[in-house]
């Protein structure tokens, strides 16, 4: 997975879910810009874990600390470092997945990369990355909407079949955060979340959201590229796919858990290179792929 993204604001995130804690580190951001945690812990708030039902129950208070960066309030044009502490660290509740894969998780590409991994929920695979990710976005939504006028907003647009008939153009971020799944359509949130706890009860985890994200005018998109965009979002941990057309993320989801509920366990070879400290990768891997993805996919053994 990619840790550092941009060429003139530039951001690099760091951290185990595990560990001491996350964070990141933003170069490019302009100076004399008026910056304290309070402008960062709102959106931060908003990815806390453990605030509605439908997410992840781990306490957290997620708060932010600027680390360097900024004198009596302001920008200094250097490197902003900021950090949360992780407090409800408990690796031991892992201990199982030292030996076991987790469908529709990065452990096993993981391992396949590198030879190694943190299975202690996750390591950096573990969706607490995006905290770094989340802080870096607060500056430059403050920068965008301070400087050019532009503000920002994300939404969930889709659940599984369920899908928001919404005009993005007209979305509010009042609107965003009316209900726990963030669905600017009150009674289409009300079913994805009845949704979402119903697949919770019976222990599927195969929900899948589609997100919409909407730059509100003054703002010309004619030279914007997808491909930044594209790649810093395959890079965040539980993301299958990215999509300008309705994605097909239940697809893969539903493959990939298939193919790992026939196989068990991984083969013996790769628990054997494993062992070795090798990136061992093979065919069993590009059969966990649907047929479409495996000519995109190149593997060798060093």
């Amino acid at each position: 997975m990619g840790n550092s993204f941009g060429q003139l604001f530039r951001i690099t995130t760091w951290g185990e879910s595990h560990g001491g804690g996350v964070g990141v580190v933003v170069d490019g951001c302009p100076p004399r810009l008026e910056l304290t945690e309070a402008d960062i812990q709102p959106d931060l708030d908003r990815r806390r874990p453990g605030q509605s039902r439908i997410v992840t129950p781990r306490k957290e208070s997620d708060r932010v600390e600027i680390l360097s960066g900024t004198f009596e309030g302001k920008t200094l044009g250097t490197p902003i470092s900021m950090w949360v502490r992780n407090e409800d660290t408990r690796p031991e509740a892992y201990a199982e997945m030292e030996t076991k894969f987790r469908p529709s998780h990065a452990d096993y590409t993981y391992q396949a990369k590198f030879g190694i991994r943190n299975w202690q929920g996750g390591g950096r695979t573990s969706a607490r990355e995006t905290i770094g990710r989340v802080a870096a976005g607060a500056i430059a939504k403050k920068i965008l909407r301070e400087r050019y006028g532009v503000e920002v907003l994300a939404y969930v647009k889709q659940v599984q079949g369920i899908i928001a008939e919404v005009e993005p153009d007209k979305v509010r971020a009042a609107d965003v955060e009316s209900n726990m799944v963030r669905c600017p359509d009150s009674s289409t949130a009300e079913k994805m979340i009845e949704l979402i706890e119903r697949m919770r009860k019976v222990g599927c985890r195969r929900v899948g959201a589609s997100l919409c994200l909407t730059a509100l005018r003054p703002i010309s998109t004619k030279r914007c590229s997808v491909c930044p965009l594209r790649k810093a979002s395959m890079s965040a941990p539980a993301l299958p796919e990215f999509s300008s057309r309705v994605p097909s993320t239940m697809t893969l989801i539903e493959w990939r858990e298939k193919e790992f509920a026939r196989r068990r366990t991984a083969p013996a070879e790769f628990r054997a290179a494993s062992r070795m400290g090798k990136r061992f990768t093979s065919e069993w891997h590009s059969s966990l792929l649907p047929p479409c993805c495996t000519n995109r996919i190149r593997f060798r053994l060093s």
